[in-house]
């Protein structure tokens, strides 16, 4: 099972993660995939945010426009 890590610092909250978040959740839901998803505070990231874990890889400058591409690759729902 993969793990994604929504940071959710108060730089990556204010720079789109609870968009973000709510993206993965319906990522989740409509490809079926088998993920665990939580959130965490800062990982000092923060110049690069907004941040996501995915099986402890950080990804940062995530945007709701290229998360399903990445979660697709990062997954392999290819």
């Amino acid at each position: 099972m993969h793990v994604i890590t929504v940071c959710m610092g108060s730089s990556c909250f204010s720079r789109g993660n609870a968009h973000n978040a709510e993206c993965i959740k319906r990522y989740i839901v409509e490809t079926g995939q088998e993920v665990a998803l939580s959130g965490c505070l800062c990982r000092n990231e923060c110049k690069n945010g907004p941040n996501i874990i995915v099986d402890e890889k950080v990804i940062s400058h995530v945007s709701p426009e290229i998360l399903p591409d990445l979660l697709d690759q990062v997954l392999e729902n290819r």
